[in-house]
């Protein structure tokens, strides 16, 4: 009687048994994909990700400011029991990174293993589709990842713009280093974005709690010494079941990531790939613009045989409409020189529809480029002379090189007759200065304001610190920091920029700024230094905490410059009296108070007693105490502005054999300062 409900219990009892996670001592769970054409029911996708027909695994496809995530639909067994340590794990993947210019891209991928087959609430751009803002770096994340980031974030205290790094929980690597491989003992870089295949290993030793991270071109087998090593236990990071799968996101600029093949395997080395069913990387998309051009060349000449006599003239025609400067020193700059055609497509004929300002050195232009779909914004600027421009487009091309997520992209240039283009990433909220003055629709509150602030400082502190080179800008103002589509200040425009080696001294050059931004000792010395770009982040601070701009001509002669304006209020103990009205009382008194300092510190009229930008940051961000400003001497005597009675806000120039190329003559005035106004 006992016997019969026994043996009828016994097949749910089998079948639960069978359910159960096997011992890690038995279990070598895994899996492989050497390419994904019948992967659509083994994968699950979010965001953008998509299979291609060619069996690529597409997390992004060119789209900007989106994420894509790929994740195995089945969680493993990470430990044998809750409170176990992790087993051991091993995964290998191929990948590559496709973007439309070979020096710009954004902005990686991501190996995750995470508690859920997704990550919800994960954002495009910086962030690599992993966190936010609010649940960045919290322990109760349970996630490790190992990124492969093409993009340089100062907040997250990258290294470069090309690295690996192992994140516990948060976008701020534990571990991280350029990306490359060790080959016979010496260091090989590789670009994540070169458009080459790669592959990464990633082994966790359960013994020795060490996680190894090791990479190489795809057709070079894995090397004996892993690119990074992390000495840690994850046991208290993992749960017992985990998923694991990929993340990635883009940017301002185009780009799609792809995984072509990927192994993963718990308590075992993952399988590794048979590469004659490896998919191809998609084709770069130049190449395609080669192939359309040689298409259309023969077109031509069918034109030509239907109509000699018309086909002739309109090709002179189309010749002279179109016609560039192109020199043999011009030819290696590649992607960065722009065809006028292109652009004059882009712009639909530099229509006044598409016109996006003007200013002392030219007209923008919006438009977007036939062949990439790139928004884009091109500055006409006109130039009577050839002298200094192979030096001036020189640095231009060098500056193009720079990424950083608060400057503007400078995508390239173009010649053309008696003038020159220069093509920049396209800003939609346009420029802070219309924000602030021209009665725009929407106010600008103190955190976007701020915000605005911090990463400005985190871009100038790129160019003259970050960079391979120090970049010194010379025209800081709220007219060239523009705005993305999420309100994120980047530092733009610059055509006025200078570059010299770190460790030596800049070169004196000709007064080259606007009006209640130039330092006393540039109009005296005509040498542009970082500090002298210190001094104009100074009146844009005061300028953004305050809506005023740092020479207003209609107001009373005390307070015509703003600094002096702002000191006398300081030095009454009423600065808060200095607030742009505009802001009600909705801000945060601490930070509105450190930000009026800053900006009085920065306008010191000795460049000695300016902050660097680097302590400039870490005032901002609240690393170090801002000193005391009586304590270091500020007086009204220690504080000017370079400005004259009767001048608005326009460009001050001493045009030399360089600027001469690029200075429009209606719109610029000639200044022979010598002492410091």
């Amino acid at each position: 009687m006992f016997l019969t409900p026994f043996f009828s219990l016994s097949p749910l009892l089998l079948l639960l048994l069978a359910l159960l996670p096997s011992t890690p001592a038995q279990d070598h769970l895994g899996f492989i994909f050497n390419n994904f054409k019948v992967a659509s029911q083994n994968l699950t996708l979010d965001g953008i990700a998509e299979f291609t027909p060619s069996g690529l695994l597409a997390l992004t496809n060119g789209t900007r400011q989106e994420r894509g995530h790929a994740f195995y639909p089945t969680p493993f067994p990470f430990k044998p029991s809750p409170n176990a340590s992790v087993s051991s794990f091993s995964t290998s993947f191929i990948f590559c990174i496709i973007a439309d210019y070979p020096t710009l891209a954004g902005h990686g991928i991501v190996f995750v293993v995470a508690p859920t087959p997704g990550l919800p609430g994960g954002l495009p751009s910086h962030w690599l589709g992993l966190f936010n803002e609010t649940n960045n770096g919290k322990s109760t994340n349970h996630v490790v990842a190992v990124e492969l980031d093409a993009i340089y974030s100062k907040e997250f205290n990258d290294t470069n713009d090309n690295h690996v790094g192992i994140d516990i929980n948060g976008m701020d690597s534990v571990a991280f280093k350029a990306a490359g491989y060790y080959s016979n003992g010496r260091f090989q870089n590789l670009s994540l974005i070169s458009s080459k295949a790669m592959q990464v290993w990633v082994e966790y030793d359960g013994g020795k709690k060490e996680m190894n991270v090791t990479m190489a071109p795809v057709h070079l087998p894995k090397p004996s010494t892993p690119l990074l090593t992390l000495s840690e236990d994850l046991s208290p990071i993992l749960n017992q079941t985990m998923y694991v799968g990929f993340s990635s996101s883009t940017g301002s600029v185009p780009t799609s990531h792809y995984i072509l093949a990927w192994s993963f395997k718990i308590n075992g080395l993952a399988d590794g790939f048979d590469f004659s069913q490896l998919p191809k990387c998609p084709r770069i998309g130049p190449k395609k613009v080669s192939r359309l051009l040689t298409i259309g060349l023969p077109a031509i000449c069918l034109v030509l045989v239907f109509g000699v006599v018309s086909g002739v003239v309109y090709y002179f025609r189309t010749k002279r409409k179109f016609a560039e400067v192109l020199e043999d020193w011009e030819l290696g700059y590649g992607p960065h020189r722009f065809k006028y055609k292109d652009l004059y497509i882009a712009t639909k004929g530099f229509r006044e529809k598409g016109l996006l300002g003007s200013g002392g050195f030219g007209r923008v232009y919006r438009g977007i480029l036939p062949t990439s779909k790139i928004d884009i914004a091109v500055k006409r600027v006109s130039h009577e002379s050839r002298q200094g421009m192979k030096e001036f487009v020189a640095e231009i091309v060098s500056i193009g090189r720079m990424r950083h997520r608060n400057l503007v992209q400078l995508l390239g240039y173009c010649r053309r007759k008696g003038e020159l283009l220069l093509v920049y990433d396209y800003m939609p909220n346009g420029s802070l200065d219309k924000l602030l003055y021209d009665q725009p629709s929407c106010t600008l509150n103190w955190w976007q304001r701020f915000r605005v602030i911090k990463g400005v400082a985190s871009g100038l502190f790129y160019l003259h610190q970050g960079w391979e080179q120090v970049v010194v800008h010379r025209d800081v103002k709220a007219s060239n920091v523009l705005l993305d589509g999420e309100l994120n200040g980047r530092l733009g425009d610059f055509g006025l920029a200078r570059l010299y080696d770190h460790g030596t001294d800049p070169q004196t050059t000709h007064v080259v700024g606007t009006l209640g931004y130039l330092a006393p000792e540039h109009t005296r010395t005509g040498k542009a230094t970082t500090s002298t770009d210190v001094y104009s982040f100074g009146a844009f601070l005061l300028e953004v905490v305050c809506g005023r701009r740092p020479i207003e001509p209609r107001a009373a002669a005390e307070d015509l410059v703003l600094v002096d304006w702002v000191f006398s209020f300081w030095s009454k103990g009423e600065v808060l009296r200095t607030v742009d009205p505009k802001l009600g009382r909705e801000y945060v008194v601490e930070e509105v108070e450190l930000v009026l300092k800053l900006g009085l510190l920065c306008s010191h009229s000795e460049p000695v007693a300016r902050p660097n930008m680097r302590q400039v940051v870490q005032y901002l961000e609240g690393d170090i105490p801002l000193p005391e400003l009586k304590l270091i001497g500020i007086s009204a005597a220690g504080l000017t502005f370079a400005h004259s009675e009767g001048f608005d806000d326009f460009a001050l120039s001493y045009p030399s054999s360089m600027e001469k190329a690029f200075t429009h003559s209606s719109s610029v005035v000639e200044s022979h300062l010598s002492g410091g106004i």
